[in-house]
């Protein structure tokens, strides 16, 4: 397929007129009023809880990966910004400069990581966007609060928790509204003179992005968003997102299938063997189920990202153990069951699964979207039904089902929390239109063209509503564009913010 690219600007809201219900809430403007401090540092200290961090920024010591440097950075944070007696968190930040530009008097830039619920990357080596992003800035690389190193919440530390209701009680506070205010905690504290720095925000780093354009843009110099643009202008919009995601997942399917015809019957033949098994599907390696509806997950990470094709494909032809005896019973390969709960990674990460949907709400509640949505399709996405038809099973995409917290072993003690999170409503705003109609900070944003986890047409509707937004739309990429092309993607983007592309 040939690659179409395009770069415009969306001057105002006003000149794209987009007749939308505004969230039945009032937005509050944050504001931080911190003290300006140096950054105290303490070569021989230890990071190893909450408890550890006596002052509300603690440095570590410079340390090396090949051509880069890095340090350590502890925050000690209100777990509630909103209230003066809040119990704190400890919130993580890794700073990468090139080799050499330890003391260079260079500007910041924050990476805020998608998900909701994952860590921030952990650089090996000078490479990628990361690389290209040290030749101009000092980078910090967030651990969002609950994850990585920042208070991280896993089932066991979730488990200190209860009832359900009392972990929901804490789980609201590791939205985006609450990551912004740590983001301005961690600028004021780290930046010299807390000036204002750019953020870049992937997937749903740039969700947070926004919400940081909206209720605290003083702190921003400049805003690049790769695969970010959320949407806007309901008190729940998650309905429309996966009513959007859905139609392009079936299109990623019918592409994969394409490539790989052979899979249709693999797949196939995987379905039978599980919905004949006992209770309808095998147990995992970590205890587990894997069902016909499970499987159709692969495609979270099969179907939307660079090279996910592939490596669905040869994770498929690893399936089946081989027959060592004449008539041995067939059985799904350990290997098979083991991988496929690696490329979930839940159990590892449960706020993705926990909070997913929840990043949709201001005022209202979700109530299971994606599997309402799910249902809308009929025999379309059901497994069984498309195997006793002959037709090709198609994988789910970027949703998280009730079922979940049934079959994910991990998650098994968080399901009431689950259900609470979901049919919880008083959920606080997390995005201004207002704001971002008269928005003045630069933002540069790449926009994937067959994005399946951010839609397009969703994604150009919200740039029409961030006054000065200059759009990069390509379908060179996928959602995975900051990793698969970092260095090329990153620079497109400062060239955007700086002048140096066209805009048309």
């Amino acid at each position: 397929m040939a690659v179409v690219t395009s770069c415009f600007r969306c001057v105002t809201a006003a000149a794209l007129t987009l007749h939308r219900h505004q969230p039945a809430f009032l937005a509050v403007r944050l504001r931080l009023r911190l003290p300006r401090r140096r950054i105290p540092t303490n070569r021989a200290m230890s990071f190893s809880s909450a408890a550890s961090v006596a002052s509300p920024h603690q440095a570590g010591a410079w340390y090396v990966v090949p051509d880069l440097s890095l340090r350590d950075h502890r925050f000690a944070v209100p777990l509630d910004h909103s209230s003066s007696g809040s119990p704190s968190i400890t919130v993580f930040a890794r700073e990468v400069v090139a080799a050499g530009k330890e003391d260079a008097t260079l500007p910041y830039l924050m990476y805020l990581q998608g998900g909701p619920g994952f860590e921030s990357p952990r650089p090996m080596e000078a490479s990628g966007w990361v690389k290209k992003a040290c030749e101009e800035y000092h980078v910090v690389l967030l651990d969002q609060r609950g994850t990585g190193l920042s208070t991280p919440l896993t089932t066991s530390s979730l488990s200190q928790i209860t009832p359900a209701a009392e972990q929901v009680e804490y789980l609201k506070h590791f939205r985006a509204d609450n990551i912004v205010k740590d983001a301005e905690f961690i600028r004021l504290h780290l930046v010299p003179d807390g000036k204002p720095w750019t953020i870049l925000g992937q997937s749903y780093g740039g969700f947070c992005a926004v919400t940081y354009l909206s209720f605290a843009p003083e702190g921003l110099k400049s805003v690049l968003l790769t695969g970010g643009l959320p949407p806007l202008g309901k008190p729940c919009t998650a309905d429309n997102v996966y009513r959007a995601c859905f139609k392009q997942v079936q299109l990623q399917n019918e592409k994969y299938y394409k490539r790989y015809p052979q899979d249709i019957q693999v797949i196939h033949e995987v379905v039978r063997y599980l919905s004949e098994s006992e209770g309808g599907g095998v147990l995992l390696p970590s205890g587990g189920r894997l069902t016909p509806k499970m499987l159709q997950c692969l495609g979270l990470s099969g179907l939307g990202s660079g090279g996910g094709f592939e490596r669905l494909h040869y994770l498929l032809e690893r399936v089946w153990d081989p027959i060592l005896v004449p008539d041995a019973k067939r059985n799904i390969s350990y290997y098979f069951l083991k991988e496929f709960e690696m490329w979930l990674g839940f159990d590892q990460n449960p706020l993705y699964a926990l909070l997913h949907e929840s990043i949709y709400c201001e005022g209202s509640s979700s109530k299971w979207s994606a599997d309402k949505i799910f249902s809308e399709y009929g025999n379309l996405f059901d497994p069984v039904k498309a195997t006793e038809e002959g037709r090709p099973v198609y994988l789910t995409g970027e949703m998280v089902f009730p079922c979940f917290f049934d079959e994910i072993h991990a998650l098994r003690p968080l399901k009431e929390a689950a259900h609470l999170l979901a049919e919880k409503e008083d959920w606080p705003p997390l995005y201004d239109i207002s704001v971002l109609n008269n928005n003045k900070v630069p933002v540069a944003a790449a926009v994937y063209y067959e994005d399946m986890y951010v839609n397009f047409n969703i994604a150009k509707e919200t740039a029409s509503q961030i006054a000065g937004i200059r759009l990069w739309v390509t379908n060179e990429y996928m959602h995975s564009g900051l990793r698969d092309g970092g260095s090329h993607v990153f620079e497109h983007l400062m060239g955007l913010l700086k002048g140096k592309k066209p805009l048309f």
